[in-house]
This record gives structure tokens, C-alpha cells and sequence, in this order.
């Protein structure tokens, strides 16, 4: 979890700018999140699909209960 001044910070942020941060951060981890024999990759890419699946599904369901509540 980001600390609320983290967050705060990225709000202030421009779209440039995070897509800069976000660049930058994918430049310097690429190498570790390849590393290995081609079956660590999948896993690694896999973990990643879950987790993203499962933040998307969280923000569907969020966004549904505001439109709910209306």
C-alpha cells in the first residue's frame, strides 16, 4: 500500500510525468522480470495477469456501487 503523501504526489504529477515514472521504473525492472528459463518468465507474466485481473475486477466493482448509489 502507498503512503497518502506517495499518493498525493502522483496527483500532483502531470500525465508526462507519471508516464515518464512509469517508463522508467518498467527500464529498470525489465531485466529482473525476464531473467531465467522461459518457465520463470511465464510465471512472472502470469502472477502479473492475475494481479492485474483482480485490481481490474476491484475497480469494476467499485465504479458499479457508485453508479448504484445514485
Amino acid at each position: 500500500m502507498l503512503s497518502q503523501e506517495t499518493l498525493d504526489e502522483y496527483r500532483r504529477m502531470t500525465p508526462s510525468e507519471r508516464l515518464r515514472l512509469a517508463l522508467r521504473m518498467t527500464q529498470e525492472n525489465l531485466p529482473a522480470l525476464v531473467a531465467g528459463s522461459p518457465e520463470d518468465t511465464a510465471r512472472r507474466f502470469a502472477i502479473l495477469q492475475r494481479e492485474n485481473d483482480l485490481r481490474n475486477a476491484n475497480m469494476l466493482r467499485a465504479i458499479a456501487k457508485t453508479r448504484q448509489n445514485r
